[in-house]
């Protein structure tokens, strides 16, 4: 496994590029590699780097570069991410895609033709650079494409399928045989009707990613310390798998951090233990990034409270405990045997078979769910839960794959009128009050024909 960090220069956020000092960014860099952490992802602001539809800034070009030489300097690989796009809760467009220009980010032809050759452009300055990882189309681009952005682009699912293809297919062209790839926040996996689907997630570009916050619903539900909370990265990591044709694919936890109060502060290093330790447990994985490297200096006006402290680092470079936590998690897990299959696969119906990939209720994986719900009470019984596609869980060969030999129904765990008690006395570490239905995959083929019955 590899343990890296989102990159947020400690001096002026990622406005730095509009003054960027190396120096500065050296001095960063130190404070990372001493964590013995060996990667960064790099957030160049769109704006910035390509201020006309048909002009890249070469000078900008060149500051990424020097960054990434910097990093390798030290001992960092570097993944880059290229549309920002939105970061922090604020949105950072080029104004030839907004106001009197405004055009739609994912279906006008002109625009994504830019977006194209702006990615062929960073990809290509830096493939020569042995610690350049690959791209990342862009930070949780997704929250553009419908609500509650109050000016989404609106796209179909088939739109925003040839908008992913044709931006892998630039980096590729910019870099061949890099590790590029897309990433979305979780409405992909869980908001009905979104465009951006767990199909695409899960199957476009080098390996899955995986945004996780708890901010989303869960820690509300479950609390800080609850089995459903520092299991909730391990769940989308699981999660990803269902909808993945390769059954070897990797996944990326791209995102996750402790953002406070869900997670109080004296909390936070404990919480990062536990989430590593979760994602470890699952197969498969190709690393953690964790979100991120350093505080927002509170100068800095208007950002949403919970941002300013979720860096590892101070703006003074001085590491929290949540950093100690993350660089003793690294050196325990680094090197250490590929964890066993899970055998117990919980069955996901977020549509009808032929919508599988795009998933219409999906919201039954969202905190509250079934799906959700039924996932953490396995979690919170000392299972190890996977979780397979309805239309999958009859499949002999594809149950084999992935090493199942068990599969379970929600209903079974987390009865819908018993599902949020039992949620709540799985959060409080409660002993659970039934024992899930389980069956083995093979007595189940022979019986249910009709994975929906």
């Amino acid at each position: 496994m590899r343990f890296g960090v989102n990159y947020t220069p400690s001096r002026g956020w990622f406005h730095h590029w509009l003054d960027f000092d190396l120096d500065e960014v050296k001095a960063d860099l130190d404070s990372i590699a001493a964590l013995g952490l060996d990667h960064i992802r790099v957030f160049p602001l769109w704006p910035v780097f390509q201020p006309n539809r048909t002009f890249v800034r070469p000078r900008a070009v060149e500051q990424l570069v020097q960054l990434t030489d910097a990093a390798a300097d030290r001992g960092l690989d570097v993944n880059v991410d290229a549309l920002q796009g939105h970061l922090s809760s604020f949105d950072f467009l080029p104004s030839w895609t907004a106001t009197w220009h405004r055009r739609n980010l994912f279906t006008d032809e002109e625009v994504v033709e830019g977006e194209a050759e702006y990615i062929r452009t960073l990809a290509a300055a830096l493939h020569g650079r042995p610690n350049f990882l690959g791209m990342t189309l862009g930070n949780e681009i997704n929250q553009f494409s419908s609500g509650p952005h109050p000016d989404p682009d609106r796209a179909t699912e088939g739109q925003i399928d040839a908008w992913l293809r044709r931006m892998l297919a630039a980096c590729e062209q910019g870099a061949p045989g890099r590790t590029h790839l897309h990433a979305e926040y979780d409405a992909a996996w869980y908001q009905d009707g979104h465009p951006f689907t767990p199909g695409q997630a899960a199957n476009l570009g080098a390996m899955t990613a995986v945004h996780s916050w708890v901010f989303n619903g869960t820690a509300q539900r479950h609390g800080p310390t609850g089995v459903a909370t520092e299991q909730h990265a391990a769940y989308m990591i699981e999660l990803s798998k269902a909808w993945a044709a390769d059954p070897e694919r990797p996944v990326w936890l791209q995102e996750v951090g402790a953002p406070s109060p869900h997670i109080p502060p004296e909390g936070a290093a404990a919480f990062t233990e536990a989430t590593v330790a979760a994602a470890a447990d699952c197969e498969h994985m190709w690393g953690v990034t964790w979100w991120c490297s350093h505080d927002v200096d509170r100068a800095l006006a208007d950002f949403p409270e919970l941002e300013y402290d979720l860096g590892l680092l101070t703006n003074a470079r001085e590491p929290k405990p949540a950093a100690g936590a993350l660089a003793r998690a690294a050196a325990e897990w680094r090197g250490r045997p590929a964890p066993q299959p899970r055998k117990t696969a919980l069955v996901v119906d977020a549509g009808e078979d032929t919508q599988e990939a795009t998933a219409p209720h999906r919201s039954v994986c969202a905190p509250g769910g079934a799906v959700f719900e039924a996932w953490a009470a396995l979690a919170a019984d000392g299972v190890r839960p996977a979780a397979v596609l309805a239309s999958r869980a009859g499949d002999t060969a594809h149950l084999a794959a992935r090493g199942i030999t068990e599969i379970v129904h929600p209903h079974e765990v987390c009865p819908p009128d018993s599902r949020t008690p039992s949620a709540r006395s799985a959060a409080a570490g409660a002993p659970a009050a039934r024992t899930p239905s389980v069956r083995s995959a093979a007595a189940r083929t022979s019986e249910e024909k009709n994975p929906h019955a």
